[in-house]
């Protein structure tokens, strides 16, 4: 272990990230930056080309990152699962999704550590950033990589540290987010936070990667009890018939024992739909439900089908049918200000609404592009008069650069599921109808 803390002291670490994606590149980003030599491994040449290039392919990373890394030699990317051999220290970065039954699909950690196995050597340090549930890397990664005949805590050094990505976040990043540390032992442990402490600003370290692994999920399982529970809130404020964005407002003047959480259309991203569900399902294993995590599940995942009924009713109101209309679905990106789609409420949207008839078109400053089962969808403009030709337009995600004036000035009917026109409804040609 001596000869790897001295490496990692100098600086002479070698470094691979598997995953050059939202948590992978900034990560390898920092790393480089640090002063190590890092590699990042991805099967998918395209990233790996636009790497090698100068070229991100992520908001958060600019090309100006990349470039000056690449130039020095710090920075490389490769599909070739051979660069594994050569590294100290190997960070796994993967998805980690749900499978079609909600149950948790760690292939592709599995994939990872199968090309990380070919290469295992002693005194390397491999740390596992993707969320799983309490007990993967202690029950199934440290085995796994165990039958090398190699063992941790004395010939390789395993650990967890969960990954802390907010996209689009201006105030906190890769290098001052406070990380997460567990080891499979002490000495695990201390060797992550030797490398970590010479890339990150603040270190928390917990007892175990058990540890570790769990305060991933309680994190990402509080947000997604307190959306679920603000979503059910607004559901009973329209039925009283009253605003729910007043009330949260109120509510959060109080300066103790609140905390506001807004709703919206459903949840989106990696993190906030999924990991929850990783813990409900290994507490399965264990006999125990966890309820409160199944129920937010239920209300969040039931809020596109919210804002289709609310569509419904509007257009029902002007004597419209849903089979026939033409509607806008105004951002499509899971959060403002970004392009990630991923377990964006609004493809729900859109498919519940092409499933009733509707012609459905979007808007959304940062995604060109967006595929729809085996459809592609192309952006279309709302300059000139381009919302008149609409029955109604939803805003599902709000874009700082969308003039949600002109929006309420030309549209005729506006569903808005995020307040974004609140200041302007003064304004309104038409109807305007928040969630």
């Amino acid at each position: 272990m001596s000869t790897l803390l001295e490496k990692i002291k100098k600086h002479e670490a070698q470094v691979a990230v598997i995953g050059i994606g939202y948590v992978g590149l900034p990560l390898a980003t920092e790393m480089a930056r640090a002063g190590f030599r890092t590699v990042g491994y991805d099967k998918s040449e395209e990233k790996v080309r636009m790497v090698n290039a100068g070229r991100s392919y992520i908001k958060d990373i600019h090309d100006q990152d990349l470039q000056p890394l690449l130039a020095e030699g710090r920075l490389r990317a490769s599909t070739d699962p051979g660069v594994l051999a050569t590294a100290d220290v190997v960070v796994i970065c993967v998805p980690t999704p749900l499978n079609k039954t909600k149950e948790p699909d760690n292939s592709f950690i599995v994939a990872a550590a199968d090309d990380l196995f070919r290469g295992l050597h002693k005194d390397m340090l491999i740390i596992l950033e993707s969320t799983t549930f309490p007990g993967f890397t202690r029950e199934v990664l440290l085995p796994k990589l165990q039958e090398s005949g190699l063992k941790a805590g004395q010939d390789f050094f395993l650990c967890f540290s969960p990954e802390r990505v907010d996209p689009g976040n201006a105030r906190y990043h890769t290098r001052n987010t406070p990380k997460v540390v567990g080891g499979t032992t002490p000495r695990c442990l201390e060797a992550i936070t030797a490398m970590y402490g010479e890339v990150l600003e603040h270190l928390v370290p917990v007892s175990s990667t058990d540890a570790a692994e769990m305060v991933k999920l309680l994190e990402n399982t509080f947000r997604a009890v307190n959306i679920g529970l603000v979503n059910e809130v607004a559901i009973m404020a329209q039925k009283l018939g009253i605003d729910t964005w007043e009330i949260i407002d109120a509510a959060a003047t109080k300066p103790f024992g609140f905390m506001p959480f807004y709703p919206g259309p459903g949840l989106g991203g990696h993190c906030i739909p999924v990991d929850p569900l990783y813990l409900s399902w290994k507490l399965k294993t264990l006999k125990y439900e966890a309820r409160f995590i199944e129920l937010a599940d239920d209300i969040n995942t039931h809020m596109p089908h919210v804002v289709v009924e609310l569509v419904a009713d509007a257009l029902n109101a002007d004597r419209k049918s849903v089979n026939g209309s033409r509607v806008l679905i105004l951002g499509v990106a899971y959060k403002r200000d970004i392009e990630d789609v991923r377990e964006s409420p609004a493809l729900d949207v859109i498919e519940l609404l092409q499933g009733k008839g509707a012609e459905v078109s979007y808007h959304d400053p940062y995604a060109a592009t967006l595929r729809i089962g085996e459809h592609v969808l192309h952006s279309k403009p709302i300059d000139g008069n381009g919302l008149e030709g609409y029955d109604a337009v939803v805003i599902v995600t709000d874009h700082s650069s969308v003039d949600y004036g002109k929006v309420v000035r030309e549209a005729r009917l506006v569903i808005d599921t995020r307040n974004a026109t609140r200041k302007v409804r003064g304004e309104a040609r038409g109807r305007v109808i928040g969630l």
